[in-house]
């Protein structure tokens, strides 16, 4: 099944988005709103002032190639923190502390079944919400699905501990800097702020995806025949022979870790840091794990350089998702899509909205799978929507973190997705079995969270 699927590169979809942008900007008429500046010095668009413009400039063909390097300048900001974070994820990573710690949770749970679920699937929702990891967990892919079939449990288990808990980490973030802190910085919000109500909310939305996993792997555990997996040669698995050991390095470099998330936590809610400050942070996490891990300095800036090489991708994706909404606001014609889709959405309550918000979201995020891109990609559109049907910015960037964060689970555009299947050799078509009720329960109760979030005003 996996063989016919033929997707083509996210690469290739953001590139004919952007065709389609220029085609826009010959079709649709130019409009402007009328904006204005708030208190805190931030410009806003006044609901009902769309006015359609007497003159539009003509769009050359050629403006998809220059729209591109213009897009990586105006992003350059998130493009730079994009390969700092990679180089230091791929040296914290070099040092076998991550590894070591996810080995030894799994070794010291391996006979209770649900403690290892939701530990596992809490530290991966922890690092992804925190550092926004998911393209790093391909590695542990071997070791989960060898110490589920020591379990009795099948491959299909370990990618579900996998998949959910880093889906989960995106969907309900409280301060990732690859989705929530590009989309407050858009939607023109304070940096890290509202994470009083995703924290509170994250417990439920967690809870539900736990909830699923352990009952598939009860189910399995039980009666092994009842596996979506069985019959599929290259979906099985043998129990390891041994865990990576936890030093006294790792745990220092674990600890180094900790601190740098407790600091960052402070830098942003109460300093007002954003990117550049971020990325020094990150980038003294990594001289401090070369020295408590005794990496060899050479091994480290190697391996600091591959890592931002694997991040070349997705900040080929940032560049290319904001040249879609330059082409757009060069032919004047953003303002009159917003207008457009506000329109449908003006007509319902303001919760109405909301869930409207994180459909759209959801059916976006197959095209563009990149957090970070899809946040400069829609954000820019969404958030104006906000100010129009009565729906503050706050709870549009949560409809984009649901709508992100869950679907990235199931969608075949997702490269992560798609590589930790295919190491597992776990069919697409068996995974969308799985995961597809999960997506489904996640995002019904994340439009739930969404209309308290504009009960109480949430801002």
């Amino acid at each position: 099944m996996t063989s016919r699927l033929r997707v083509p590169h996210t690469l290739i979809l953001m590139a004919v988005m952007m065709i389609i942008a220029l085609i826009l900007t010959y079709i649709l008429p130019a409009g402007s709103f009328a904006q204005e500046i708030t208190e805190t010095g931030r410009a806003v668009i006044v609901p009902d002032s769309f006015m359609l413009l007497e003159e539009q400039p003509p769009m050359p063909p050629w403006a998809l190639l220059t729209a591109v390097p213009r897009a990586m300048a105006d992003a350059q900001a998130v493009i730079f923190f994009v390969f700092i974070v990679g180089g230091v994820i791929a040296v914290l990573n070099s040092t076998g502390a991550i590894n070591a710690l996810i080995g030894a949770m799994l070794e010291r749970f391996r006979k209770r079944i649900s403690v290892l679920i939701f530990g596992a699937m809490f530290l991966f929702a922890t690092f992804s919400a925190s550092f926004g990891m998911a393209a790093e967990y391909i590695a542990l892919v071997g070791l989960l699905t060898a110490l589920c079939a020591a379990l009795r449990l099948d491959t299909m288990t370990a990618v579900a501990i996998l998949v959910s808990g880093y889906g989960v980490g995106f969907g309900v973030s409280l301060f990732n800097p690859f989705t929530v802190l590009v989309a407050q910085e858009i939607a023109g919000l304070e940096i890290g702020s509202g994470l009083w109500f995703r924290a509170l909310i994250a417990i439920p939305i967690f809870l539900v995806a736990f909830h699923h996993v352990l009952r598939y792997a009860n189910r399995i555990a039980a009666d092994p025949s009842k596996s979506l997996l069985a019959g599929i040669p290259s979906a099985q698995a043998t129990a390891p022979e041994s865990y990576p050991e936890m030093t006294t390095r790792h745990r220092l470099v674990l600890l180094a870790t900790v601190i740098t998330l407790g600091v960052l936590i402070w830098g942003i809610v109460s300093q007002g840091w954003y990117l550049t400050e971020l990325a020094a942070l990150f980038l003294a996490l990594g001289l401090a794990a070369t020295i408590l891990g005794k990496l060899r300095w050479d091994d480290m800036a190697n391996t600091f350089i591959a890592g931002a090489a694997a991040m070349t991708g997705t900040a080929l994706l940032v560049g290319f998702a904001r040249s879609i909404a330059l082409i757009l606001e060069d032919g004047q014609v953003l303002h009159t899509i917003v207008n457009g889709l506000a329109a449908p959405l003006s007509l319902v309550p303001s919760e109405v909205s909301a869930v409207g918000m994180l459909l759209i979201q959801s059916v976006l995020n197959l095209f563009i799978p990149s957090g970070s891109g899809q946040a400069f990609a829609t954000m820019p559109i969404m958030a104006p929507i906000g100010d129009l049907v009565g729906v503050s910015r706050q709870v549009a960037v949560l409809a984009f973190q649901f709508g992100d964060g869950f679907t990235n689970m199931i969608v075949p555009t997702n490269a992560v997705l798609m590589g930790i299947l295919g190491i597992a050799g776990v069919p697409y078509a068996a995974w969308v079995r799985f995961a597809f009720p999960l997506v489904v329960k996640l995002t019904a109760v994340g439009a739930l969270a969404l209309v308290i979030a504009v009960w109480i005003g949430y801002q």
